[in-house]
């Protein structure tokens, strides 16, 4: 009698150890095993106005599943899905369902590398934010044109762009606009470290002044190895009391960057960026200048040339002069070439 009930409970445990073996089997394939047939990582972007039901079709779309049956129970039986968590999210090629559905769910978000370059004015900022975070444009385009904010922050509304450093940052997402001008002021302050402060400080500028110089210089050139002459020269044309006569700056004042020529009207713009009216520095930067632009003022070439114009070459560098008979000569060479190109 008591062979057949050990015989009995031997037979229950065999039975009840492959129930659990073969429900592993069935769980891990479910769960775990390869579902998401991406060939690279994909992303699913969870938005204020998501629903459970959205989200659904967003991963469906992002990670080309062979089925979303799992994923779809999953996500309207599992308690951790009801509470809607924004964010950007990652879909591994070979992912099972489990793990995306736990992201997701958790709120386990993927960073993502936000840039910040080649931008001229804040509304180029405020979009090119938009289009790559959360952040609705137009609440940035408010920030920037809010005086007690800026203010806030250091600057003024003619100065914030200088609160962002062009680079690469690693951000999430979702992240608010209040945060996001956190973590660029944080950026601020660690690029304007002693050694630059003390730099600004010794060529008599604040550093929205050189952020200014510096937006005046990359305008002029794209060549790295004259931004130092550039921005010497300026700066010579400061310490002497003259008038900047930048081009940049006008065309920036009439907000028209495909001027050829600066002349007639666009010379008598009353906007205080037109510096060929005007004395000093425009009242911020014409575009958010990159470190290489920054570091070029900071280090200036040390010069007496208070006069430049384009090469006649059209090599994109510059013919430099310390007196005005010999910029007359280059000036010369210039105007030419324009109407030899018919460029008017």
């Amino acid at each position: 009698m008591n062979f057949k009930k050990r015989n009995k409970w031997a037979i229950a445990a065999i039975i009840a150890g492959a129930i659990l073996f073969f429900a592993g089997i069935f769980l891990y394939f479910n769960l775990f095993a390869s579902e998401f047939q991406t060939d690279k990582k994909a992303y699913v972007y969870v938005d204020r106005d998501d629903t459970q039901d959205s989200i659904i079709v967003k991963v469906e779309q992002a990670g080309m599943p062979r089925g979303m049956k799992v994923f779809r129970w999953l996500m309207n039986n599992i308690g951790d899905a009801k509470t809607i968590h924004t964010g950007r999210y990652i879909i591994n090629p070979g992912d099972g369902n489990y793990p995306v559905f736990r992201r997701i769910s958790k709120g386990q978000q993927s960073p993502l590398n936000f840039a910040i370059n080649d931008i001229r004015t804040a509304g180029q900022l405020a979009k090119k934010i938009g289009n790559q975070l959360m952040i609705d444009s137009s609440e940035v385009a408010v920030s920037l044109n809010d005086s007690v904010f800026c203010a806030d922050l250091g600057f003024n509304k003619e100065t914030i762009v200088c609160l962002f450093i062009p680079n690469t940052y690693e951000l999430y997402w979702n992240i608010s606009t209040a945060d996001l001008f956190k973590r660029m002021k944080k950026e601020y302050n660690l690029f304007w470290d002693e050694e630059r402060l003390n730099k600004a400080k010794s060529i008599g500028f604040t550093p929205s002044e050189v952020c200014t110089i510096a937006s005046i210089v990359e305008e002029e050139t794209n060549n790295e190895a004259e931004k130092p002459m550039v921005a010497g020269l300026y700066i010579n044309r400061l310490h002497k009391g003259m008038k900047l006569q930048a081009d940049p700056t006008v065309k920036f004042a009439v907000q028209d960057f495909t001027i050829k020529r600066v002349t007639g009207a666009y010379l008598r713009s009353d906007s205080p960026y037109n510096t060929y009216k005007f004395l000093g520095l425009p009242p911020g930067p014409i575009r958010i200048p990159s470190i290489k632009g920054v570091d070029a003022v900071l280090n200036y070439t040390h010069h007496n040339y208070i006069y430049m114009c384009a090469k006649e070459d059209f090599s994109g560098t510059h013919n430099f002069a310390a007196t005005w008979e010999e910029h007359q000569v280059n000036a010369k060479k210039y105007q030419d070439e324009l109407n030899k190109r018919k460029i008017f």
